[in-house]
């Protein structure tokens, strides 16, 4: 099978071509239809993580992406071959992931079926992103008429973050450029602020005198989340999913701070499907890839400035 995959800590990704897996007891075997690509893919080849998530090489790369159960192991339950289904592939001690045509994993993996008239290309960017993004919103417990600022908005994490929490009834404010301002607002934003023009903080303060409620933050530094921490309501909650929000964040004011590390479930997932299928949640995918240009989309990816997700094509 043709995968996506790099031989050791650091190495380039590079196209190779891989005997096809069996699924075992438990285990599924799926043709993979697309992958969606995340910061974590290359943070695992680069041994980001390696002390607690030692890997196998060649280690093929990626953790989200969607397609069809092509065979099942003994004792399989959970999905018949020819399900559309969705989920995270990606398993760094077994050298396993999504850019594949083919992936073996547990049926009790982050699986779930694919929503209702969705295309693959859309399901493979959903998993880490949009579920990061509800655990985003759950962990800031946002409700109603509260005023939420998130940073990073036109990325994968930060569009759905915007969708979520207008859609639990919050006034959104999304950082973005000028040329994302339509989007930002049809995704459910109450206002756009350029993060690029000027000081944030004081801009932020000015319209909003009375303070923030909650920040969603996926892109600030610790110094830049100290800043804008100042703009909270007293018991306001400042989080981030990169690890910026310092320990003493909540000594003044009662404010609540977190690095949220997501947790993505087959129940999360299937609460995500639901929604979308309900057309509460729509997916942007910015760009897609066919599986040999993949290390040049991730070599892109690694810059930043994301606006939506970017698909590899399997």
């Amino acid at each position: 099978m043709r995968a996506i995959a790099v031989e050791g800590y650091g190495a380039p990704p590079l196209a190779v071509t891989l005997p096809r897996p069996e699924p075992g007891p438990g285990e599924i075997l799926v043709k993979l239809v697309a992958a969606g690509v995340n910061p974590v893919d290359w943070k695992i080849a680069d041994g980001a993580f390696k002390d607690a998530m030692p890997a196998s090489f060649p280690l093929v790369l990626g953790t989200d992406g969607a397609g069809v159960v092509a065979g099942i192991g003994p004792g399989v339950t959970r999905f018949a071959v020819g399900e559309q289904i969705f989920g995270r592939f990606g398993d760094a001690e077994r050298g396993v992931g999504s850019y594949a045509e083919y992936a073996v994993v547990r049926e009790d993996a982050p699986l779930a079926a694919m929503p209702a008239g969705m295309i693959y290309t859309q399901a493979a960017a959903v998993p880490t992103a949009t579920g990061t993004a509800f655990a985003l919103v759950d962990t800031a417990r946002v409700d109603a008429g509260q005023v939420v600022l998130v940073v990073g908005a036109t990325g994968g994490v930060g569009q759905a973050a915007v969708q979520y929490a207008a859609d639990m009834g919050a006034h959104v404010i999304a950082t973005a450029r000028d040329d994302m301002i339509d989007e930002m607002k049809r995704l459910g934003a109450a206002e756009t602020i350029d993060h690029t023009a000027g000081d944030l903080s004081a801009r932020l303060l000015a319209d909003h005198p009375d303070g923030i409620d909650a920040i969603l933050d996926v892109v600030g530094s610790r110094d830049e989340v100290t800043e804008l921490a100042g703009l909270l309501k007293t018991g306001g909650v400042y989080l981030s999913t990169i690890g910026s929000v310092p320990d003493d964040l909540t000594a003044e004011r009662e404010l609540r701070g977190e690095n949220v590390h997501a947790e993505i479930t087959s129940e999360l997932l299937e609460r995500i499907a639901e929604m979308i299928d309900a057309a509460r949640i729509r997916v942007a995918v910015h760009r897609e890839v066919a599986l040999g240009e993949a290390p040049v989309a991730i070599a892109a990816a690694r810059l930043g400035g994301s606006r939506g997700k970017t698909v590899i094509r399997i």
